[in-house]
């Protein structure tokens, strides 16, 4: 691949198209803003990378049909709830099995559709794969040492993208299992909120460590329930993940739930992801009969219905049983 364009001029869309660049591709972005995309292609972004500057070589554009126009990979790095409507746009301009890698990590609210669910209806004239693991934009913007994994039903195509994306400070795994790699990268975001309402609470950091174990379980537990590998999850877009956003102020998830603990206004605050999929997720595991009290109580908290304080009783007054249940 010589040619990949990038949905978004957020932090991470900025940053893979960075990583794209540096891996010998040349790089075309879309960004909703003509003021985002004149400071890309200038080497800044002063809105989600401040005080930074890069190497410049992006083609950056408010139009997505001159973005996309000679795509071999296309990464739509758009946050999940607005996928639908920029895919739906670029498919009116996307050529036949150029394929779409998608960046978020979420479901949609309104449909509990995954991400590649959405692709398939948006652009069905093209395959999709997911990027995941433990990333933050800032890092691979700064071209840190960093791993992900890229997953797609083929594995020649995953294997492909893998390669096309890696280069000396970013490399990437390639799995066939992309519904596993998926669900790892959403239901993390719901963890790392209550994560980081536990520590703004000061329930303490034993606290924290028991939420993210007993997390780590309901997720994989979601996971089977889709089908996904059970290795996928111990992972990068699974474990991994988890780890990282479950103790940095730097992900937004942990630093959303860290104000929702402290009791600070949570208005104007960066878009965390798993604000949108907590209840959606809550359903889903009601819906296939997974047990799954704290992603449950999770999605009561930001429903205002539940307060820290009742959410921590309810968990530890839940009726003993074997850690392997």
């Amino acid at each position: 691949m010589t040619r990949i364009a990038v949905l978004g001029g957020g932090a991470w869309g900025t940053a893979l198209a960075l990583t794209a660049l540096r891996a010998g591709n040349d790089v075309a972005l879309w960004a909703r803003e003509a003021q985002a995309a004149q400071a890309i292609a200038q080497g800044q972004n002063p809105r989600y990378l401040p005080e930074m500057t890069f190497e410049t070589g992006i083609a950056a554009s408010t139009d997505i049909a001159r973005s996309v126009a000679g795509a071999e990979a296309v990464l739509a790095v758009v946050p999940a709830q607005s996928l639908r409507s920029v895919l739906s746009q670029a498919a009116l301009h996307l050529p036949k099995g150029v394929p779409v890698v998608l960046c978020a990590k979420g479901i949609e609210s309104g449909t509990g559709k995954l991400l590649s669910e959405i692709a398939a209806e948006a652009c069905p004239a093209n395959p999709s794969a997911t990027l995941s693991g433990p990333s933050f934009a800032t890092d691979v913007a700064r071209g840190m040492p960093t791993a992900v994994v890229v997953a797609a039903p083929s594995e020649r195509v995953a294997a492909d993208l893998a390669a096309a994306l890696s280069s000396g400070a970013f490399r990437c795994y390639s799995t066939a299992d992309q519904i596993g790699v998926e669900i790892g990268g959403a239901l993390k975001n719901v963890l790392a909120i209550a994560a980081g309402a536990t520590i703004g609470a000061k329930f303490g950091a034993s606290a924290q460590a028991a939420l993210v174990t007993r997390g780590f379980v309901e997720l994989r537990r979601i996971g089977a329930a889709f089908g996904a590998q059970p290795e996928t999850l111990m992972g990068l877009s699974g474990l991994g993940d988890l780890l990282l956003t479950c103790a940095s102020g730097q992900s937004r998830n942990f630093a959303y739930g860290l104000a929702l603990g402290r009791g600070e206004s949570l208005e104007g605050r960066p878009l965390a992801e798993g604000v949108a999929t907590a209840a959606i997720a809550a359903r889903i595991a009601a819906e296939r009969g997974v047990e799954a009290p704290i992603i449950a109580a999770t999605a009561l908290i930001l429903a205002g219905k539940l307060t820290i304080a009742q959410a921590v009783e309810s968990l530890m007054s839940r009726p003993l049983k074997s850690e392997a249940d």
